[in-house]
């Protein structure tokens, strides 16, 4: 019979703290003595085998400056309930807002071809949707991305340098062959 997989119950939670340790270009050992936690313990933890405690994954949470509402999602991934620690409370700022705050994890970095984009646009920027034709040429969508104005513009440019790079510097640059280059038999006749 064979052995089975040791579960990994905070798989996620621990993927996304170890992403802000890399994303923070920090080794194990540069975080783990920053919280004062075992370097072995955060293994475990980014590994998914174990939970934090409160107190350390507050520390976490502080260390890696983490937004209230990301810290809120964190301290739910970690399936602490009641009562939120007054650290990672809400500000007023976020009551304000009126809708409640999803907040995905690019834990897989998947390149996703698509054949077809729709945008959206609302007071507060862009949403484009990306989608890809199916069957009976229905377009299902296959990514979403917000994004600000701001943020539009910028994303805007890259495309058309990128474009303009693909178009352009395609391989290495060649004279053009002519007639009056000398041939290599010509060399020899020389």
């Amino acid at each position: 019979m064979s052995e089975q997989p040791a579960p990994t119950p905070f798989k996620t939670l621990g993927s996304h703290l170890k992403y802000l340790r890399e994303q923070s270009a920090e080794s194990l050992a540069e975080v783990s003595g920053a919280v004062e936690i075992d370097q072995e313990l955060l293994e475990q933890i980014e590994a998914g085998f174990q939970r934090p405690v409160e107190d350390i994954l507050l520390l976490l949470i502080s260390h890696f400056s983490m937004p209230d509402h990301e810290a809120v999602q964190l301290w739910e991934l970690a399936g602490y309930s009641g009562d939120l620690p007054d650290q990672i409370r809400p500000t007023d700022d976020m009551h304000h807002i009126g809708k409640n705050t999803v907040m995905l994890l690019a834990i897989d970095m998947r390149t996703v071809y698509t054949d077809g984009v729709d945008i959206a646009s609302n007071q507060a920027g862009l949403t484009v949707s990306f989608t890809q034709t199916a069957a009976q040429n229905k377009s299902t969508p296959v990514a979403r991305l917000g994004m600000s104005y701001e943020q539009a513009e910028r994303v805007m440019i890259e495309l058309q340098q990128a474009l303009l790079r693909a178009k352009y510097l395609r391989g290495p640059k060649r004279l053009p062959p002519t007639s009056d280059w000398a041939q290599p038999s010509d060399i020899n006749n020389l």
